[in-house]
């Protein structure tokens, strides 16, 4: 990538113009935000309380509600993002409207913070790493799991869950990343097999948050058998 196309790459911080801007302006625009952003707190703090949130979340040492998340007015297209630079969580107050949206929301890039903390990824240069932290948090966060796939009308193909982890990963790409559709799809491609495996910090992908705890207990007990043979 030459020094202008650097220059023109934003990385996606045109979608969360607060990241930008700093905290929007006082008026009405701001209070009518005010109960977005309440209700953002609101199911951000169940979230965490009773998802699957809880089992990643006691991977870091410490986890500040008001410190590694913001509840922030975004470009419609988006629910979330993982500001690398801060490592800070960016939740959607004007796009997320359901419990249900929040958990996988905030699944999903705590997956891209236990990337950013375990495997020193480097996001801004390295296109395979970025394509890999999004494959898996697409795999391990729910956004493809059977119950999302019904209510999008999507299901029936032979190896679904695969490709549809495939469509959001590229998905998540293509709004970060000004490449193309064909340069994406080959970067994923090279990379999904080996991204697609990995299911740290699970021992395989969790279908609900009462899972989610017997898939970290299979990735904690995960060299133990071999250990006493």
């Amino acid at each position: 990538m030459d020094q202008t196309e650097q220059q023109e790459e934003d990385y996606g911080y045109n979608l969360f113009p607060e990241r930008n801007s700093g905290k929007f302006q006082k008026g009405s625009i701001a209070e009518s935000l005010f109960t977005f952003n309440h209700k953002c707190q609101v199911m951000l703090q169940f979230a965490m309380e009773t998802s699957k949130l809880t089992v990643l979340s006691c991977l870091f040492s410490a986890v500040y509600k008001d410190r590694h998340f913001s509840c922030e007015d975004c470009d419609g297209t988006v629910s979330g993002g993982f500001d690398a630079t801060s490592s800070q969580i960016v939740l959607c107050q004007n796009n997320i409207h359901q419990q249900s949206h929040m958990n996988r929301v905030v699944t999903h890039e705590l997956i891209h913070a236990f990337d950013h903390c375990r495997a020193h990824v480097d996001w801004f240069n390295n296109f395979k790493h970025l394509a890999c932290s999004e494959i898996r948090a697409a795999n391990l966060s729910g956004d493809c799991s059977f119950h999302n796939e019904v209510s999008r009308f999507n299901f029936g193909l032979k190896k679904h869950h695969q490709e549809c982890v495939r469509g959001r990963a590229l998905r998540s790409i293509l709004a970060v990343r000004k490449v193309s559709r064909e340069e994406a799809e080959k970067v994923v491609d090279e990379v999904f097999d080996t991204c697609f495996n990995d299911h740290a910090p699970f021992g395989r992908i969790p279908h609900d948050k009462k899972d989610a705890k017997f898939a970290y207990r299979d990735f904690e007990n995960r060299d133990r058998y071999s250990a006493n043979l």
